[in-house]
């Protein structure tokens, strides 16, 4: 399974974009987008959603992955991680529920 980091560098490596240039196209620092790729620095939401559509990504594609992979390091040290993940499931239905009745 790749991470957010991986999936950018390789989108980016098969358009034949050279580093600076997707920096540049997405308004932030080279350095920054390095350390993104390499999977040292997290991207924002925003960041996130200019990669896919600077990738033509299908909506929501990369952001599910982004998504899913911060949740998994929140609770990667927790025992009981699984359970964990189920219990929300279960909450984000509920709240899904709840949201609607208002």
């Amino acid at each position: 399974m790749k991470q957010v980091g991986e999936i950018i560098r390789e989108k980016r490596e098969e358009k034949g974009m050279l580093l600076r240039h997707l920096a540049a196209e997405l308004d932030i620092d080279q350095a920054l987008l390095s350390k993104i790729e390499r999977g040292e620095r997290k991207a924002t939401k925003e960041q996130i959603v200019k990669f896919e559509t600077v990738f033509a990504l299908k909506k929501g594609e990369l952001m599910l992955q982004y998504l899913s992979e911060n949740i998994a390091y929140d609770i990667i040290e927790e025992k009981n991680a699984i359970d964990v993940l189920h219990v929300a499931e279960d909450k984000v239905e509920y709240l899904r529920k709840q949201n609607k009745r208002k």
